[in-house]
């Protein structure tokens, strides 16, 4: 069914258009206007007609084992008990929800949140996964102790698991919890100046990072989270499909065969790993593919820049990407975190509590 809703929105977007058309049409469906034929695509801040909210000060409310002092000491461990039960490609799909939420009004669950207008409705989210582990977490958790337990931080929690899992138990670290529901969610939040898009220069991805307060560094390490998970052909349609032939940046077995699986510039239902090494490792061979030319976004190449080469080489080698990633994920979890003045603990993640 996700499948079918990506399909329709993609094909609404592009419409009977010619190839050339429909390869760009990733940046209109990303907010972005298209590139002129040869012109590299520049940062444009995004128009006042997309939403995007302030930047909220820094959190310092949350705890290393908040739920044992707030009567629900089982709490991570019932979290647990749900992720354990997913697949490789949902465990990566936990990853990325978290990412998506706290990079759109902060850690605050609003991407979970249903309804026609909401940010799981815009075209970034219409690919994510790991709802259902999340809703079985949650409602295991409120037959255990109801009305404690955020969606937000079940997130996190879910997010952590899986990388636990992903990494064979390589990347461990502890979350601080404490967080609240946030009760907005909105589709055009998820475009312009908040999810970073897949065709990003290192300005660029720079740029979108610091606004949420994280570093360049931070940007880098959590770029190797492109190490697992899925991706369907449109999103790196400018690197297979150019006008003439595949980008010379990326490694020509990989991308005669990209050619071959995405083998029309439509091919909006197929899906290929982002890893072709390791598909279901969360490991450090991202940065050995950034170095080959095996990654599939722009915004993975753009890492090769003079900027951030030492640190992919760094990670590519010895380099403890495994503890750099979870301090990376834990400073990621206090972007916007709201109080019990701003948010509340929804009973269902899909919905707010009704007043």
């Amino acid at each position: 069914m996700a499948k079918l809703v990506v399909l329709a929105v993609l094909m609404s977007s592009i419409g009977a258009v010619s190839c050339q058309s429909w390869t760009w049409s990733i940046y209109r469906s990303w907010g972005y206007p298209s590139p002129r034929w040869g012109t590299p695509w520049t940062y444009n801040p995004a128009p006042t007609t997309w939403t995007t909210p302030p930047r909220p000060p820094p959190s310092n409310g949350l705890e290393v084992g908040y739920y044992a002092a707030h009567n629900c000491s089982n709490a991570e461990n019932i979290v647990r008990t749900a992720v354990e039960k997913a697949s490789a490609g949902i465990l990566a799909g936990l990853i990325r929800l978290a990412f998506h939420d706290c990079f759109v009004r902060g850690c605050d669950a609003s991407v979970l949140l249903e309804g026609s207008d909401t940010e799981r409705q815009g075209f970034p989210n219409l690919s994510l996964r790991g709802f259902d582990v999340i809703d079985a977490a949650k409602d295991a958790l409120e037959k255990e102790c109801p009305g404690v337990v955020s969606c937000a931080d079940i997130v996190a929690f879910a997010a952590r698991d899986a990388s636990y899992i992903l990494s064979y138990t390589k990347i461990n670290y502890t979350v601080p919890a404490g967080r609240f529901d946030g009760n907005v969610s909105l589709a055009n939040e998820t475009l312009g100046q908040n999810l970073p898009p897949p065709f990003a220069d290192l300005a660029t991805l720079t740029k979108m990072f610091a606004d949420k307060g994280l570093d360049q560094t931070d940007m880098v390490v959590l770029s190797g989270a492109h190490t697992v998970g899925i991706s369907h052909c449109p999103s790196f349609s400018d690197r297979v499909h150019p006008p003439t032939s595949p980008s010379p940046s990326m490694e020509s077995t990989l991308a005669a065969k990209l050619n071959q699986t995405c083998d029309t510039p439509n091919n909006a239902t197929t899906t290929v790993s982002q890893d072709s090494v390791t598909p279901d490792a969360l490991d450090n061979q991202y940065y050995k593919n950034v170095l080959s030319g095996k990654v599939l976004f722009t915004s993975d190449v753009a890492l090769n820049s003079t900027e951030t080469l030492e640190l992919v080489k760094k990670f590519a080698g010895t380099g403890d990407w495994n503890t750099a990633f979870g301090e990376a994920m834990v400073k990621m979890g206090y972007i916007g975190v709201k109080s019990s003045k701003e948010g509340e603990i929804r009973k269902k993640c899909g919905v707010v509590n009704k007043s």
